[in-house]
């Protein structure tokens, strides 16, 4: 194998600190989010984002590759929580009509009830961690920042 001569360009101490900032309250922000809607809706944070997406679909159905792609997690994770939700009675799946090896994905529902009585506690409590914790400025420079980051990963 042979040794690549691409020289590490290591982070600066400021760059370090908004990395390990980003890492330490996005986790924090993630697992207290999540620990809200299971406590109280016994839904995960992931099956909520997947909720949310369905419920904003034509028909309140995606294919499940549109599906993972909506919610930037790979395949069989997806299929893996919809599998769990379906047998919540959440979702339900069926067989694309236009493709036979498609699997379309819909909101039943029980579903689109779970979402309408999640969704208030879900915002109130994105809005008391996130949005009225950062100044307005930093708050758009962050959503440009990870748009940017989301597209150029996306390219990938």
């Amino acid at each position: 194998m042979a040794a690549t001569s691409t020289k590490t360009v290591w982070l600066s101490t400021p760059q370090q600190h908004a990395w390990r900032a980003y890492i330490s309250g996005s986790t924090l922000l993630f697992d207290r989010l999540d620990r809200d809607l299971r406590e109280q809706y016994d839904i995960s944070l992931p099956e909520y984002e997947i909720l949310v997406r369905l419920s904003e679909a034509r028909d309140r159905s995606l294919r499940m590759a549109e599906l993972a792609s909506s919610v930037a997690h790979s395949r069989s994770r997806v299929t893996h929580t919809i599998g769990r939700m379906q047998d919540k009675g959440l979702v339900e799946r069926r067989a694309c009509p236009t493709d036979r090896r498609g699997v379309i994905a819909s909101l039943t529902d029980q579903g689109w009830n779970a979402l309408v009585e999640a969704a208030p506690t879900h915002v109130r409590g994105v809005r008391e961690h996130l949005v009225d914790t950062a100044d307005p400025d930093d708050l758009a420079a962050v959503g440009r920042v990870f748009a940017q980051v989301g597209d150029r990963l996306a390219e990938q």
